[in-house]
């Protein structure tokens, strides 16, 4: 029966939608379009996978009195020179303090997840230095819309992965 099914199903797809493309300029487009996957070590990929591991069960480490006092941020402050702080003496029912034992794994600090290292860019001049295989682009928030349009068609034609286009 599912192989009927099967066979029903293929015969209702038009061939139109169902062919590759034939013309060569088509064919070229998408050799041109050929995005790179970074190439890892079995040991990286590894590592890639027990950093995504150790990140969820970090804490969100947050500045003291934060929760109290409105006009104080979230964001983290040492409390290495206060006399009392509840964080730096680890209390019970203070969150954690920073310490190095959160740390990633060194073979892959510093690597976007997907395993390639990230490189900011600011103008076309900067992919030259790009290699597809090991860096990925990010383009800088300062550049406006028109230079943003010339830089990814040029990482398309060069096969880079533009992490935020």
């Amino acid at each position: 029966m599912s192989t009927e099914e099967k066979q029903v199903n293929t015969e209702n797809v038009p061939k139109e939608e169902a062919t590759a493309p034939t013309t060569e300029a088509q064919a070229s487009t998408e050799e041109k379009k050929k995005i790179y996957k970074p190439t890892l070590t079995a040991e990286q990929q590894k590592m890639l996978k027990l950093r995504q591991l150790i990140s969820r069960y970090r804490p969100r480490f947050i500045r003291m009195n934060s929760w109290r006092i409105k006009r104080l941020e979230d964001t983290w402050r040492s409390p290495r020179t206060s006399i009392d702080n509840q964080i730096r003496k680890q209390l019970k029912g203070f969150p954690p303090l920073v310490k190095i034992g959160y740390r990633g794994p060194k073979l892959v600090r510093g690597l976007h997840p997907s395993g390639f290292e990230e490189v900011v860019v600011y103008n076309v001049e900067d992919l030259q230095n790009v290699d597809p295989k090991r860096h990925a682009v990010r383009i800088a928030r300062t550049v406006g819309r028109r230079k943003r349009a010339e830089i990814i068609k040029k990482a398309e034609e060069i096969g880079v992965r533009v992490l935020n286009g």
